[in-house]
């Protein structure tokens, strides 16, 4: 228990959009918040599938946590990785024992990975887009692929490594898989001389009904109709069985693909096991209305790692999800602390986004929809507000006008790492 007389000391694991947002806004509050994350820096999660696609560099949409706490003096960040959640002791125990930290509050906002459904095998192969490690592999591997069909010694091998599929009809697929065609018809072919890029063969495979599940019924047919005006192959109804390098298996068809990325599931980061709270099927935390655990009133969980539901309807595990569960979470510790009740969490829709490709994206707003070239330019607008920094917007400007104007890549570098694996 805190002493009398100390600040109440928060503990906020996680330095993405919930755990940033809660920091920020404890900022003139009388209390120490300790910000822990694994790596040092934030990562803008959606502009991941362009560094993906080599339009943006990482350090476009990164900004290290302490600056971006720089000015708040009652905020200290910690790169550890928390490993287990003493609710009891009220503990973080952090890098396996190495490092502890006593709270009076915590905000649990630690995120969420691609789900594997029962196959983490596959990661190996197909890789997910969650962080910026993640993002590095699969843009390597997506250049790669183009170098190893080069030197392919048949022409069976040549269109195998001309061949990529996508595994999921979200907005992450649909984002993935709107990019390939354009670059590889648009900026690699005057490059490369014993292969065609422009003959590459981008596939889409979706195991529901439809595209975009979470949006309006005519959006994920907008989004169908755009890919398949790129070039892109789209299949609905089409569960992955196997994965093996050089294959894909949608039922008993095998596929021959050298490169695959997946976009087809999220599961919540397992340190909310510790938690001792009720989880659902992905792993996340099923929060009270205020978003605190059963039990444990001083303990939040937000983002992609909590179920969350305001005003009867679950809220969608989306960036601006995070963005107002975490600042939601901040402000009922200190309604504790002040000795009032919490406030159960009121998340409002500012609409959904996917872009596909160039001209092509669309936007669910409560009430009515947009599509193509308004929804297009309404998603600039937006992704470039909400990216920290002056510098990474200018940066971002500048990148998306170069590409746009030239049809080229400014971030095409493939450097050693996790690459091999999906050969």
């Amino acid at each position: 228990m805190r002493s009398s007389g100390s600040r109440p000391r928060v503990v906020i694991i996680g330095g993405g959009f919930g755990g940033l947002y809660a920091a920020r806004a404890l900022k003139h509050e009388p209390v120490d918040v300790t910000v822990v994350d694994r790596t040092n820096h934030h990562v803008f999660q959606p502009l991941l599938y362009q560094v993906a696609t080599a339009t943006l560099a990482p350090t476009d949409i990164t900004a290290p946590i302490r600056w971006l706490l720089r000015g708040q003096h009652n905020a200290r960040v910690l790169m550890a990785e928390a490993t287990h959640i003493d609710v009891a002791a009220r503990r973080v125990v952090c890098d396996a024992g190495a490092l502890t930290l006593d709270y009076d509050y915590l905000i649990v906002a630690a995120g969420a990975r691609h789900s594997y459904f029962g196959h983490p095998e596959w990661e190996k192969i197909a890789p997910g887009l969650k962080t910026m490690d993640d993002a590095i592999v699969i843009r390597q591997r997506f250049l790669l692929a183009f170098e190893r069909a080069e030197k392919a010694a048949t022409d069976a091998e040549r269109q195998r490594w001309l061949t990529f599929v996508v595994v999921g009809g979200g907005p992450t697929g649909v984002e993935l898989a709107g990019m390939l065609p354009l670059i590889a018809r648009r900026t690699l072919p005057p490059e490369f001389k014993n292969v065609d890029p422009a003959t590459s063969r981008v596939l889409l495979f979706e195991g529901g009904p439809r595209l975009l599940a979470n949006f309006h019924a005519e959006l994920g047919e907008r989004a169908r109709q755009d890919l398949t005006e790129l070039g892109v192959e789209v299949r609905t109804g089409a569960i992955v069985s196997k994965l093996e390098r050089g294959a894909v298996w949608v039922g008993s068809e095998p596929i021959a693909a050298g490169t695959v990325f997946w976009a087809a599931g999220n599961e919540a980061s397992p340190l909310g096991q510790s938690l001792g709270a009720p989880q659902d099927k992905a792993g996340r935390v099923k929060v009270l209305p205020d978003l605190s655990i059963p039990g444990h009133p001083e303990v939040f969980v937000v983002g992609d790692q909590a179920e969350m539901v305001s005003r009867g309807k679950p809220v969608p595990g989306v960036a601006q999800g995070a963005m107002q569960s975490g600042p939601w979470a901040a402000r009922n510790i200190v309604r504790l602390i002040a000795g009032r009740s919490t406030a159960p969490f009121n998340y409002l829709n500012k609409g959904d986004a996917a872009t596909i490709g160039r001209y092509r994206a669309v936007f669910q707003f409560p009430g009515f929809n947009l599509s193509g070239k308004p929804a297009w330019w309404f998603w600039l607008l937006l992704h470039i507000m909400y990216l920290a920094g002056f510098r990474n917007r200018a940066i971002v400007l500048i990148e998306w006008a170069y590409s746009y104007f030239t049809y080229q890549r400014g971030a095409r570098l493939i450097t050693a790492g996790r690459i091999a694996e999906g050969g």
